[in-house]
């Protein structure tokens, strides 16, 4: 159940320029896709995918998204004490609009598409746990600078070592 749909997003004018007219290479994008956030799906087995769009390597960023009310879960959520090594969760407070408000940091090291799982622990039902996907798009740094959605900004650059910096001259 996705709540919006991207179809016919973008658009590409008739080549005119096979006749010499340099003005038909524009790329259109509907108004629609001008609002893009940060996608929460429900899953068919009660948990989540959370599309999060393109990052950039050696970079760190903070991801906010809500997700819909799990009854089961209770009002006291709680992360699981699972560490993954570059997504964990900051905080989880009630949304006023109902269900929870999660915020993470993701600290992007490879590039290409990555799917980072945390779990939701209900504290008053042990028996209780909700699995969230978070896919995201993580573009080499030297490839330009991604568009963030709704819900996601960047909080810090990784500095990356270059060897040809040092002046290390070595072992005698």
């Amino acid at each position: 159940m996705q709540c919006c749909s991207k179809t016919r997003g973008v658009r590409f004018l008739e080549q005119q320029q096979q006749h010499g007219d340099s003005a038909a290479s524009h790329v259109h994008f509907d108004e629609k896709l001008h609002d893009s956030v940060v996608m929460v799906t429900p899953e068919d087995d009660g948990n989540f995918m959370v599309k999060v769009g393109f990052l950039k390597t050696q970079h760190r960023y903070e991801i906010v998204f809500t997700l819909p009310e799990v009854p089961a879960l209770g009002k006291a959520v709680c992360p699981a004490p699972i560490p993954t090594p570059h997504l964990r969760i900051t905080d989880l407070t009630p949304a006023p609009e109902g269900g929870l408000k999660v915020t993470c940091e993701y600290m992007a090291q490879q590039e290409g598409v990555l799917c980072e799982e945390v779990l939701l622990l209900s504290e008053t039902n042990e028996d209780v746990c909700v699995k969230v996907r978070v896919h995201v798009r993580v573009m080499d740094r030297h490839h330009g600078t991604p568009m963030l959605l709704e819900g996601v900004r960047c909080i810090g650059v990784e500095l990356e070592y270059d060897s040809e910096q040092s002046d290390w001259q070595g072992f005698d």
